[in-house]
């Protein structure tokens, strides 16, 4: 703190201005008196000359002059009258503002995203940039070598370039929870790897159909992978997708969001999914029992799946049926003991339910042959396999698990698939054989999927009663008119 400016004396200033205005004031009133002579000088005769102009210009000049400082100048009479204590400022020595080291700001990121391209290389991007070859060698020695190799079309790159155009780091992301930093300072590689947790949230979303399920899933957020869950999962085995749905059919799907740093990066699992087509509504939910692969059960708790698959192999005819018939091969009459499906060589084969793989191997004319036992006396074959998939004998496999590929070893004239059904060793034909209904789910596993599927339950029929408010009051309605209208009088 400093002592008050000995120059500065607020009293004098103030008389000063006083006496500034008193000299103003008294030359205003001067001129004031001095006006009407100036005017009888020149008699005017009732019309205005320049000079007349030029007088009456001054008098209205003097008057605002007088008018306005008159309140000044009583202002500044009332001001010596009164005894205010004179204010007093001092100046204060601030301390100096810490200085920006130049470094740091120099070397802030300044991060260029680049897209990568199909059959784009990052060679290709770091030439495309004026990086040289030398320093994607440095990069590609270190330990971030092997992800930056696995680097697919439409992953991100994040360069960050000096002025003069060298390398200072490059980001990428690592799966979806982990970012991958380098940073390049002269000789030395630096790499850091960075946590990006992820949360999860859950979503309703819910649609009605106008052209076709595709598009207005779509249009209402489902991504391809939760569509594809909905009518190749879920509701398979209820609802013909190709041919039963129709204009005004709806849909709710409880969904799995996944958001990283306020942003949504992608879905998760379907876990609730209802569907109303034909008057009747479908639902499904994701429930896992006994440590099991999560699958879906209608609300009652009643698996979806079946089973058995009818067709354990995609993309393919039926090219022999069951029953007696001429063996291709042989040429001799016997029991076709399955049914054949002609595919292309390689076609993956599915396991048609749960089971334990009971055989895998080489059986003569059957060639490679899977068996798998399902379980209260049920079991399939399958036969001709070109090759086996990684299982072995066993070995627990789920309902839809690859377990081969179409073949045409053994006794086969071209590539085909022949799949057997057999009922307590007895064979059935699978086309027309009635399969078993799926176990459903009883004590604990029946109450912790009850009380599980009930806040998903009660999120659909929130979010469908304000999405479909405007539809039950125009069914409303159109009732209310309905009753109102006269009743038709009988003929006659």
């Amino acid at each position: 703190m400093t002592s008050p400016d000995p120059a500065f004396d607020p009293e004098r200033n103030r008389l000063v201005r006083l006496a500034n205005l008193r000299a103003v004031a008294l030359r205003a009133t001067q001129l004031s008196q001095q006006l009407p002579q100036l005017l009888d000088r020149e008699r005017f005769n009732g019309r205005w000359t320049r000079r007349h102009w030029a007088q009456a210009s001054i008098f209205a000049t003097l008057g605002a002059l007088i008018v306005a400082l008159v309140p000044g100048f009583s202002n500044a009479m009332q001001g010596a009258e009164d005894t205010q204590p004179a204010l007093t400022t001092m100046a204060l020595a601030l301390p100096p503002m810490p200085a920006r080291p130049r470094e740091s700001a120099e070397a802030a990121p300044a991060w260029q995203i680049v897209a990568v391209q199909p059959g784009q290389t990052l060679g290709a991007i770091f030439e495309a940039h004026g990086i040289p070859a030398t320093t994607l060698q440095r990069i590609m020695q270190t330990e971030a070598a092997r992800a930056l190799a696995r680097l697919r079309a439409g992953a991100e790159l994040g360069l960050d370039l000096a002025d003069d155009g060298s390398l200072r780091g490059l980001r990428f992301d690592r799966g979806t929870t982990e970012r991958v930093q380098i940073s390049l300072d002269g000789d030395r590689v630096r790499t850091e790897v960075i946590e990006r947790p992820v949360e999860v949230h859950t979503a309703v979303i819910t649609g009605e159909i106008t052209n076709s399920l595709y598009g207005s899933a779509r249009q209402a957020g489902l991504s391809p992978q939760v569509i594809h869950t909905m009518t190749d999962r879920i509701f398979q085995y209820d609802i013909d997708f190709s041919r039963e749905i129709q204009p005004g059919d709806r849909y709710s799907v409880v969904v799995e969001e996944l958001w990283r740093e306020g942003e949504r990066i992608g879905t998760g699992e379907v876990l609730a999914a209802t569907f109303t087509t034909g008057g009747k509504t479908y639902s499904g939910f994701r429930f896992a029992r006994d440590g099991k692969t999560p699958e879906y059960f209608t609300a009652d708790g009643r698996p979806l799946k079946k089973s058995f698959l009818r067709t354990p192999v995609e993309f393919s005819r039926l090219s022999s049926n069951f029953g007696s018939r001429r063996h291709p091969v042989l040429g001799t009459m016997r029991m076709h003991k399955g049914v054949d499906y002609a595919a292309r060589t390689g076609t993956p084969i599915m396991a048609a339910g749960d089971a334990r793989v009971q055989f895998k191997g080489w059986q003569r004319g059957y060639g490679n042959v899977v068996i798998l036992d399902h379980g209260r006396g049920y079991t399939t074959l399958y036969a001709h396999m070109s090759r086996f998939a990684d299982i072995r004998q066993g070995q627990r496999v789920p309902q839809g698990r690859v377990i081969g590929y179409v073949g045409a070893t053994g006794l086969a004239t071209g590539p085909h698939l022949h799949y057997e059904f057999r009922v307590n060793g007895a064979h059935r034909n699978p086309l027309t054989q009635t399969m078993p209904p799926p176990e459903p789910l009883k004590g604990a596993d029946l109450a912790a999927f009850r009380a599980q599927i009930a806040p998903a339950l009660a999120r659909i029929e929130q979010v469908e009663a304000v999405h479909y408010a405007h539809r039950q009051a125009e069914d409303g309605a159109r009732v209310a008119r309905a009753g109102d209208a006269p009743a038709r009088r009988p003929a006659g």
